[in-house]
This record gives structure tokens, sequence and C-alpha cells, in this order.
């Protein structure tokens, strides 16, 4: 599907209130409502919006403390790697989860509500994930940016 200006214009909206009402949607954006529902279904269609969510605040309930772990596998065959992913999949904790290209293999964000509920993550799942090799910690000490919007050209 190509996106073109309305699209854009449809998705800056969204992204801002997913919550917009069809007919709000259609008058700032500036069609009649019947084409803007049209393409606001084309675009959950064909996967360019995947899904509508609430954003929680994490320290509003209870789980202020983010942290990033780069994390070491014993070899990068596709079944360590698999075995990995499909592992953090099912922890809640990991709220983000990336395959680098670099020095470490992988790079997770991870929510907590402290140190001591993260440490006894780290001992009581992560380190104990078949494959992992070693861990390092690094504590987000101040949240600065955070937004889910994406800059669309």
């Amino acid at each position: 599907m190509t996106v073109d200006a309305t699209d854009r214009r449809i998705l800056e909206c969204l992204q801002k209130d997913g919550r917009l009402q069809n007919i709000d949607l259609a008058r700032k954006i500036g069609l009649s409502p019947s084409p803007c529902l049209r393409r606001v279904r084309q675009l959950e269609e064909s996967g360019v919006i995947e899904r509508y969510v609430a954003l929680v605040n994490p320290v509003k309930v209870g789980m202020g403390l983010t942290l990033y772990v780069r994390v070491w596998l014993t070899g990068q065959d596709t079944d360590t790697v698999d075995h990995f992913i499909s592992e953090v999949n099912a922890l809640p904790q990991v709220v983000e989860c990336y395959l680098m290209a670099g020095d470490c293999d992988f790079l997770l964000r991870i929510v907590t509500s402290d140190l001591d509920e993260y440490r006894n993550f780290q001992i009581r799942h992560l380190t104990r994930i078949r494959g992992v090799q070693s861990v390092k910690t690094e504590i987000s000490l101040q949240q600065i940016k955070r937004t889910t919007e994406l800059k669309l050209r």
C-alpha cells in the first residue's frame, strides 16, 4: 500500500489520539466521514496501523524503573537465537527486545518496580535461559523523551 499525503495526515492525527471519532478525524483532515473511514480501514487492513493501545504511565502503576540490558549468547546459531526469542517473548518484564548487530546479541528494555525486583528477575529468569552467556545492565536515571509518534514525511 502506498501512503499518500491524506493517509499521513490521518496517521498523524491518530498517533496523537487513537480514540478520535471518525467524524472528528474527517473534519481535521478535510474529508467527509465515509471516505475517511474507508482510508482508516485500508490503513488497518494493510498493517500500516498495527493496533490501538492505551499508553500507561509506568510510575503511576508502580513500575517506575526502566533498565536496558545487553545480552550475549553462547552462539548465534538458529536454535540458540530462536530459543532465546521464544523465552523472552514469555517474560512480561521485557517490553522491547532487539536482535543487534555489533557488540551484543540482543538489547532488552525491561520495566520493573525497583532494583530488587529486577535482580530477582535477572537471577530467576533472564540468566537461566539456555544459551545466555552474559548480561550487562544499564540503569536509566531519568526519562528525557518518550514518544510513540513517528514523524511522517
